[in-house]
């Protein structure tokens, strides 16, 4: 059995949509421990009240969620996963990551699991993709093991920047990057 990791920032727009892709990867077998930043953890949006998504996805996992940088430090020492998938990966985490800015414990989790040298997938969701974080998403496709979900403009005529990875692919992009390759085409 593949531990997954399934860690979510805070791209609220994406939740309900995030917790179906985590019910089928549980589908199809994967162990898979949840993730979220503090923000992520603990904030009432129109798209959900938190303490609902929360117990949605403890339910499908039959785990806790691990939401403190406290918590999530073990995952290196201890080798916890096998594979870490960020989705959503919003633009302030995409800099965190691509500046070694471990101040979450998504951040922190990306960290401690790369030390082991295993792959980490990014499901990108922000607003800025083609802009201001296109120069963090360059810098990390040249990273080793971080994969991208393919992904595309979400709404090109009223955000141009805006760039959502697709649901469809997690699965083929996480098979992919356990083998050391990226799914394409990237940019569907």
């Amino acid at each position: 059995m593949i531990n997954l990791g399934f860690a979510m920032c805070g791209s609220f727009c994406t939740f309900s949509k995030a917790v179906n892709a985590l019910r089928e990867l549980k589908d199809e077998g994967y162990c898979i421990t949840p993730i979220m930043s503090g923000t992520a953890y603990a904030t009432d949006t129109r798209f959900g009240k938190a303490k609902d998504f929360n117990r949605e996805i403890e339910e499908i996992t039959s785990h806790e969620i691990i939401h403190t940088i406290f918590q999530a430090e073990p995952i290196g020492p201890k080798k916890l996963l096998d594979i870490l998938l960020v989705c959503p990966c919003t633009g302030n985490t995409l800099a965190k990551i691509a500046n070694g800015v471990t101040d979450t414990a998504v951040t922190l989790a990306v960290k401690a699991h790369l030390r082991n040298e295993r792959p980490v997938v990014l499901f990108v969701s922000t607003n800025d993709a083609l802009g201001a974080s296109a120069k963090n998403i360059g810098l990390l496709m040249n990273c080793r093991n971080i994969y991208f979900v393919p992904m595309k403009q979400d709404d090109f005529v009223n955000k141009p920047n805006s760039v959502v990875a697709d649901f469809a692919s997690i699965s083929p992009a996480l098979r992919n990057a356990l083998e050391g390759k990226q799914t394409e085409p990237l940019l569907i």
